[in-house]
């Protein structure tokens, strides 16, 4: 039975007239998932994409462990940390220093999980497209929702992270 997911978000876009990221956005057919995502046409809200750099981009997680669950790429496909260009190995850690920064500040988290899994057997389900994730962590955000009922309980929702973080957000 696959993990489900309970937006707790207090259905504040039902209540407002809109959808709550049902629709996905209309993707390119070639490259990476990840390269679909930065070539499409749709606006970065929507896509989720919180920040593009040169050479990276910053992108929140449609499937969250926890609210505010984002990823810092390569905005090429490249499988190994090895295969970066110095210059995207450099704007990549910059860009996790900087989602830390912001997550901290936009959301209020005790702690951040920082990581990476490198190929398949590691646990990646994108191994062909390197992401570092970036978890946001609260004092007892483990509970039984997920132990018992293999649900996570998501209080905010995407496009609520997408504008706190938007708006802490350093760019400079």
């Amino acid at each position: 039975m696959p993990l489900e997911h309970l937006w707790a978000s207090w259905r504040s876009a039902y209540v407002q007239g809109g959808s709550d990221r049902d629709a996905s956005p209309e993707l390119g057919e070639s490259g990476s998932l990840f390269e679909r995502i930065l070539s499409s046409d749709a606006a970065d809200s929507e896509l989720g994409i919180l920040v593009r750099g040169t050479t990276c981009f910053v992108l929140l997680n449609r499937f969250p462990y926890t609210s505010g669950h984002l990823m810092v790429l390569p905005n090429r496909a490249v499988a190994d940390l090895e295969q970066l260009h110095p210059d995207e190995f450099t704007e990549l850690w910059a860009l996790v220093r900087d989602a830390v920064t912001a997550l901290k500040a936009a959301l209020g988290c005790d702690a951040i999980n920082v990581g990476i899994n490198l190929g398949v057997a590691a646990g990646g389900s994108q191994s062909d497209h390197l992401h570092v994730h970036c978890v946001p962590r609260w004092s007892g955000d483990a509970n039984f929702m997920t132990v018992a009922a293999e649900t996570r309980v998501l209080p905010v929702s995407l496009d609520e992270v997408h504008s706190r973080l938007r708006a802490v957000w350093s760019e400079g």
